[in-house]
């Protein structure tokens, strides 16, 4: 299915948000998601059903100074 992830179009073979994370490589990292601009905690994940046209954002937190 055709899906936006952080602003980009991506085509993903997932039913689910957790899913998506799975095949796009952040299945085991922390992060925070949203779909549609609404978030998403981690504990729902593997209940949120993605749609064709879904926009996915995924934020890594970062360290610096």
């Amino acid at each position: 299915m055709k899906i936006t992830v952080n602003g980009e179009p991506r085509e993903i073979a997932a039913d689910t948000l957790q899913q998506a994370l799975d095949a796009l490589g952040h299945g085991g990292a922390r992060v925070a998601t949203a779909v549609n601009e609404a978030f998403v905690p981690a504990a729902a994940r593997a209940e949120t059903w993605l749609a064709p046209g879904d926009r996915v954002e995924i934020l890594a937190p970062r360290q610096g100074g």
